[in-house]
């Protein structure tokens, strides 16, 4: 089975290897370029105002025209934002690129996702396996080519146009048959949060945490005085942290109340994100080994919300909630930016670990008022623990948790 949708995986690795590699040189040419961190943090921010969009812009599309020639307009789309970027070093044209940026990505996922899903069968754990790695592996590869070229020159952006047209290839030469459909978005927000409050809270604050860090990192990171070098290695290490981590805490998590494992893994990655600070401010060369740390457990709270989600909702109904969960999210990851963005113009480039670990504090508070008010999911109730993917609504369809044919 993985063999059979090896060409997917390698046009997907590739694909985000170019897209590890642009938002980072983002981050690096905007602190280049003096801009506000107010200001950029909006920009970035628009990002996920486009993936979230996506959502419902991209399934008609993709019915319309079909997969491939969906995929490969997205793919096209989004190697022209990448070059558009180096040719208009501005905050306003850079908040529109990349509003159709997440737009062209989210088309991208949902392609290849659904793709997965309709040809994974029985596999869907071990496909969602393969296609975690190479997601992990692809955006921690192209950090390491951040550091090739000088950051106000536009190589770097070409660079990831070419990628995003490379990984086009053995996607769009793929053998496999095309999906029979692709499903639009549906929100069900206010019943997740009367379900699972727990999984809802712990969806929002993953999504402010993450998007933060994907959009800010860079900033922050030579805003202390890190070297370009020094941010790629230090984002590199979050994401390898991350495919390191989530597997043990999963396995953790599925022996005992999941929202005892997302109390400590909040609090951990609190202290993390404190480490954070304190080594940006006294040795900004060493940041790797503190963003290790955060991503190891920080990356793991979407997973665990999703987790506790699906676990308080009845079968049939889970693959929604978890679709609803992803929105959820992404709402998150619009609004973190911009405050955090505020938060570092007025208070120093401090302010940006401090408050994704405040955040990361806040849930783990709200997850112990639970435990006290509300019973554990019973024992015979809980689920085994499944890496998840914070990319698009098709990604639930390989969960097997969420299946059910």
């Amino acid at each position: 089975m993985i063999r059979s949708v090896s060409t997917l995986l390698i046009g997907m690795a590739i694909l985000l290897a170019g897209s590890g590699l642009l938002g980072t040189a983002l981050g690096l040419r905007a602190a280049h370029e003096a801009f506000d961190p107010a200001r950029t943090g909006v920009l970035m921010a628009g990002y996920f105002v486009g993936f979230v969009a996506g959502y419902w812009i991209c399934p008609p599309i993709i019915r319309r025209v079909g997969f491939v020639r969906a995929f490969a307009a997205f793919a096209a789309m989004t190697a022209t934002v990448s070059i558009a970027y180096s040719l208009y070093v501005q905050p306003v044209p850079w908040f529109a690129l990349r509003i159709v940026n997440g737009i062209g990505l989210v088309g991208i996922y949902m392609v290849i996702e659904s793709w997965l899903g309709a040809h994974a069968g029985d596999a869907r754990g071990r496909v969602l396996a393969a296609y975690m790695t190479m997601n992990m592996l692809g955006l921690a590869a192209g950090q390491a080519l951040v550091d090739l070229y000088p950051i106000e020159e536009t190589t770097l952006f070409a660079i990831a146009a070419g990628l995003f047209c490379l990984g086009l290839m053995p996607i769009a030469l793929t053998p496999l048959v095309e999906p029979a459909r692709i499903e639009s978005a549906s929100v069900r927000i206010v019943k997740i949060y009367r379900t699972s409050p727990t999984g809802f809270v712990g969806g929002l604050i993953s999504g402010m945490v993450s998007g933060g860090f994907w959009s800010l990192a860079a900033v922050y990171a030579v805003g202390v005085g890190a070297l370009p070098g020094d941010v790629a290695i230090a984002i590199a290490a979050a994401v390898l942290g991350g495919a390191a981590f989530q597997a043990p805490i999963g396995w953790l998590s599925s022996r005992t109340d999941r929202r005892i494992v997302l109390t400590v893994v909040a609090v951990v990655a609190g202290l993390s994100l404190t480490g954070v600070w304190l080594v940006g401010e006294w040795a900004p060369g060493r940041l790797p080994f503190a963003t290790f740390a955060f991503g190891a457990v920080g990356f793991a709270i979407y997973g665990l919300s999703v987790a506790q989600t699906q676990e308080r909702f009845a079968a049939g109904d889970s693959l929604e909630a978890t679709k609803g969960l992803l929105l959820v999210h992404g709402i998150g990851a619009i609004v973190a930016p911009m405050i955090m963005g505020v938060l570092m113009r007025g208070l120093g480039p401090g302010a940006f670990p401090i408050a994704m670990a405040s955040l990361c504090i806040v849930l783990a508070v709200f997850c112990a008022w639970r435990i006290r008010i509300e019973p554990p999911v019973p024992v015979a109730d809980r689920g085994p623990f499944v890496p998840v993917n914070e990319s698009s609504p098709a990604a639930a369809q390989l969960d097997p948790r969420s299946h059910t044919d």
